[in-house]
C-alpha cells in the first residue's frame, strides 16, 4: 500500500510542480535522518513478559486523497515566494505543497498532523497526541506516546519498547522477550518458559521450566535440582556434586574420582 500511495504521490506532484510551481523554493526539507536500528537483531540473547496490544495505525493513501480534494470544494488557494502552494477548503482542512514534492495535511480543528516527505516517509500527528514515524526504506514504524513510551515495529517482525525510565523492552518473532533495564542488568524469557537474568556483575542466573537452577560466574557453573543435588563445575574443571543425603564426591577435569564421602 506504501508503495502504490508512494508513486500516485510522485505523480500527482509533478503535475503540481509543472502547473503551479514555475520555481523550487526554500522548502521544510527536515526529515528523520537514519531509521533507528532494532536493538536485537545482532544479539537476541534471551527475553520478558506478554506485551500489550498495541495500536495499529493506518497511513494514508495519497491517491484516494487526491481524488478526495477534487471532490472537496477549494475555498482558498495561496503560492508562496518559496514555491510553496497552499490549499484552504471550505471544510477548514487545508494542504500544503512543497516543491521538493513533500505534502502537508492539516485536519480543521489542528489536532491532526500527516507530512508525506519526498522519500515516502511518512509523519503523523494524532489527537490524542501520539507522533507515528513511518521510515519508507527501512519499513519501519516508529511511535512516540505523550508520556514518553516509544515502540518501534520492524519488518522482520520485532518490536522494541523504549519506556522513559530507561528500560527497553524487545519482542522477537519467536516471542522470546528480552528486557534491558537502566541499571545494567537484563532480562530473558523464552517461549518454553525458560528465563535468564543477568546481573551487572555480569553473573548470570538461569531458571529452567522442569524446576533445575543454574548460576554461572568467572569463577564456576553450579546447577541446583529439584531435588536438592547440587553440581558445581569450577574454572579448572573440578567437578563438585553434593547430594540430599549429605554425600560429596569430587571429580577432576578428567572425570577421575577425587573424593566421594561414602567410598
Amino acid at each position: 500500500k506504501f508503495q502504490k500511495s508512494h508513486v500516485s504521490s510522485g505523480v500527482q506532484v509533478e503535475k503540481y510542480k509543472k502547473k503551479y510551481l514555475p520555481a523550487q523554493g526554500n522548502l521544510s526539507r527536515r526529515i528523520k535522518s537514519a531509521p533507528p536500528r532494532d536493538l536485537g537483531s545482532s544479539d537476541k540473547g534471551q527475553a520478558a513478559l506478554p506485551r500489550e496490544p498495541l495500536q495499529q495505525v493506518n497511513f494514508p493513501d495519497l491517491e484516494y486523497k487526491n481524488k478526495e480534494e477534487k471532490e472537496e470544494e477549494i475555498q482558498g488557494e495561496i503560492s508562496h515566494p518559496d514555491g510553496k502552494v497552499e490549499k484552504i477548503y471550505k471544510n477548514g482542512r487545508r494542504v500544503v505543497l512543497f516543491p521538493n514534492g513533500t505534502r502537508k495535511e492539516v485536519s480543521a480543528d489542528g489536532k491532526s498532523v500527516t507530512v508525506t516527505f519526498f522519500n515516502g516517509d511518512v509523519k503523523q500527528v494524532m489527537p490524542d497526541e501520539r507522533v507515528v514515524y513511518y521510515y519508507a526504506a527501512a519499513q519501519t514504524t516508529h511511535t512516540t506516546y505523550p508520556e514518553g513510551l516509544e515502540v518501534l515495529h520492524f519488518s522482520s517482525g520485532q518490536i522494541e519498547k523504549h519506556f522513559p525510565d530507561g528500560r527497553k523492552e524487545i519482542t522477537f518473532p519467536d516471542q522470546t522477550i528480552k528486557t534491558l533495564f537502566a541499571d545494567g542488568q537484563e532480562e530473558s524469557i523464552f517461549p518454553d518458559g525458560t528465563i535468564v537474568r543477568v546481573q551487572r556483575d555480569g553473573n548470570k542466573i538461569i531458571e529452567f521450566n522442569n524446576g533445575q537452577r543454574e548460576l554461572h560466574t568467572a569463577q564456576f557453573k553450579r546447577r541446583e535440582y529439584p531435588d536438592g543435588t547440587v553440581k558445581t563445575v569450577y574454572a579448572n574443571g573440578h567437578q563438585e556434586t553434593k547430594y540430599t543425603s549429605g554425600r560429596v564426591r569430587v571429580k577432576d577435569k578428567d572425570g577421575n574420582v577425587l573424593m566421594d564421602t561414602e567410598m
